[in-house]
């Protein structure tokens, strides 16, 4: 649905999604290939891939929170949008790093051959990370886009009532 907010408004409805692309592309793309190619000489480039990960991530979250007293109805649904996001990529995460230490540990304590281990990670691990990293790039700039265009998910109205907010224009359901 399309609302009648300001241009001010749809500005800072963009920060979150804005920041949760810089998470993705700049950081975890970008970033990380850069000092990829660093590691072996030097390791603490590498480093600041997931403590800047975990710094955007808590911020996003915190303030998602906070949103939903300090800011307007259409800026708090678009932090809650990427709040939402920011836990699916949580659970990633997280999963990536219990397959990462299920293959040390069956790799130092039960004698797993060294390219199974790398099987096991890279398929459990980093390609599920890989493909949702690209979807939420996908929904994350969809949706910053809706942000510019004054527009709001249904799912989220429904979620989050509107509160007054004139809608300008009603998506009709196509069939």
């Amino acid at each position: 649905m399309k609302f009648q907010i300001s241009d001010e408004e749809s500005k800072r409805a963009k920060i979150p999604h804005e920041i949760f692309l810089t998470n993705l592309i700049g950081n975890h793309i970008l970033w990380f290939i850069a000092a990829l190619g660093l590691a072996k000489t030097y390791w603490q480039p590498l480093a600041l891939v997931p403590l800047l990960s975990v710094t955007l991530l808590v911020y996003t979250l915190w303030r998602a929170r906070r949103s939903r007293q300090r800011d307007s109805w259409f800026v708090m649904c678009h932090w809650q949008i990427c709040a939402g996001r920011s836990r699916i990529f949580i659970v990633m995460l997280t999963l990536a790093v219990t397959v990462s230490a299920l293959g040390w540990v069956a790799y130092s304590q039960l004698n797993l051959m060294k390219e199974a281990v790398y099987a096991l990670i890279g398929g459990f691990g980093i390609l599920p990370i890989m493909v949702t990293v690209l979807v939420l790039i996908l929904m994350e700039s969809d949706v910053l886009h809706q942000a510019a265009l004054h527009k709001l998910p249904d799912s989220i109205v429904l979620k989050y009532p509107n509160p007054g907010v004139q809608v300008v224009e009603e998506e009709a359901l196509q069939d």
